[in-house]
């Protein structure tokens, strides 16, 4: 089957489930998509379009209330991505501290992560440190490979869960925005999203770069401060 065929067959059953469950279905897509990529982008859009009132029978419900279509259904479906998005962001993480290096070589076909994948990542925090976490959040494709390697660096949890939660809700609530101000038009934006794709991923490695050379000047620098004048 062609891929263009199967990634429109996840799409129409993510957006299905969204339909019925709303933002229950966010909440735990967004779960797992923190660990495993569970197309969060569809997911965030259609959701965000379902708060705005798009599509009839299909309303933002919370434990038995209907929120009104518009700004507190938005908010709602975008708190249901960032929170559910965070907590399985440190079930990734409790997976690398815990698991280690050897359980993920041994299961990471499971997980999606080989070898490959978690030595460019242990590269990436070897010389970016935290800001692989915080960039990681709102880069497509790379931000379902942050959470185990951060487990493995052994980050503690409370710096890693800041700057986690800040990059999860950017990117809910922004993706949720756009799906509310497209309405039922969502699917203009899913459809070019890999262009956007490659824009981000640009944006990101140009600020990891420019904080790269930063920290290694001011390496230099004290240096250069600490040798003694010859």
């Amino acid at each position: 089957m062609p891929t263009a065929s199967i990634l429109s067959e996840i799409t129409h059953a993510v957006t299905t489930v969204v339909g019925d469950y709303g933002l229950y279905a966010v909440f735990l897509i967004m779960l797992v998509d923190a660990v495993l990529p569970a197309a969060s982008e569809p997911v965030m859009v259609y959701g965000g379009a379902v708060a705005a009132g798009a599509f009839a029978n299909q309303d933002v419900v919370f434990f038995g209330a209907e929120l009104e279509p518009g700004l507190s259904a938005y908010i709602g479906i975008a708190l249901a991505g960032t929170i559910g998005y965070t907590l399985g962001s440190i079930g990734g993480w409790a997976i690398g501290l815990y698991g280690g290096r050897p359980f993920v070589e041994r299961r990471g076909r499971w997980l999606h992560v080989d070898a490959h994948k978690l030595e460019r990542a242990e590269g990436w925090f070897e010389r970016w440190g935290d800001a692989v976490v915080f960039f990681g959040r709102v880069t497509p494709v790379v931000r379902s490979f942050v959470a185990i390697p951060a487990g493995i660096a052994r980050m503690p949890l409370g710096r890693y869960t800041v700057l986690t939660l800040p990059g999860s809700a950017a990117w809910c609530f922004a993706l949720a925005g756009v799906g509310w101000a497209l309405g039922a038009n969502w699917e203009r934006f899913h459809e070019a999203f890999h262009y956007a794709d490659y824009a981000v991923l640009a944006a990101v490695l140009i600020a990891l770069a420019w904080l790269g050379l930063r920290w290694r000047s001011s390496r230099i620098s004290r240096r250069a401060a600490d040798d003694p004048v010859n």
